[in-house]
């Protein structure tokens, strides 16, 4: 035995670190078992008794569905048949046939119908189409230009709101207005009346058919844009 403790190697000379852990491993492999085994009886013996939940639940039953039986596909439609030719009948036409007389002295005024009568109907009523070679001409737009910015009503300019009046108007031989009405409203009450107000200024080079001046009923746009 060596003075520090280690045991002394043959001939006298100290062990090394090597050889003494393997003279004392069995003597550390007893004692690691004896403290694994006291250390699993304590946790068996004092650590309280485990249950198992019951985690079984209900089960719902299965309902088994009925599938529909097999879906029978009726086979398409035959082509239709082509229409036949249709056949035309032999006849025989006679060459004696002739047209009736229609001259004055073979229908008289007598047998005839009488003309329709007159509806009385007055053109400037209601608008209808009254035939012209040349349309009448506005000769004052500038003036309703100016109308349509003086009038424009402040509450729909203020709120930057634009419309589109559609006009009927009945102009007279003399190119005046006798009548106007809307056709397509703007959606506002007051700028139609304004539309309305700048129809009866307006002036116009009259219309005319086969070089005479006749009265007409034309569609007439007035447009209101805040600028």
């Amino acid at each position: 035995m060596a003075r520090n403790g280690q045991p002394a190697a043959e001939g006298g000379v100290p062990a090394s670190a090597n050889e003494s852990f393997k003279s004392h491993y069995k003597d550390w492999v007893g004692f690691g078992v004896i403290v694994a085994v006291g250390l699993h009886f304590a946790f068996f013996t004092l650590f309280p008794n485990l249950q198992a939940a019951d985690l079984s639940g209900e089960m719902e039953e299965i309902e088994a569905i009925e599938l529909p039986p097999e879906v029978h596909v009726p086979p398409p439609p035959e082509m239709i048949a082509r229409p036949a030719t249709p056949k035309v009948a032999a006849t025989t036409v006679d060459e004696d046939v002739t047209i009736a007389p229609t001259t004055f002295e073979s229908n008289p005024v007598e047998n005839l119908a009488p003309p329709p009568a007159a509806t009385g109907a007055n053109p400037e009523d209601r608008p209808t189409f009254i035939p012209y070679d040349v349309p009448p001409k506005l000769l004052n737009g500038g003036e309703i230009q100016k109308m349509l910015k003086r009038d424009y009503p402040p509450a729909l300019r203020e709120a930057r709101i634009e419309g589109k009046v559609v006009l009927w108007i009945y102009i007279d031989r003399d190119g005046n207005v006798l009548k106007a009405q809307v056709q397509q409203s703007s959606g506002f009450q007051a700028m139609d009346k304004v539309a309305l107000h700048c129809a009866d200024a307006m002036e116009f080079k009259p219309a005319q058919n086969r070089d005479k001046k006749t009265p007409v009923w034309v569609q007439q746009a007035i447009t209101f844009e805040v600028h």
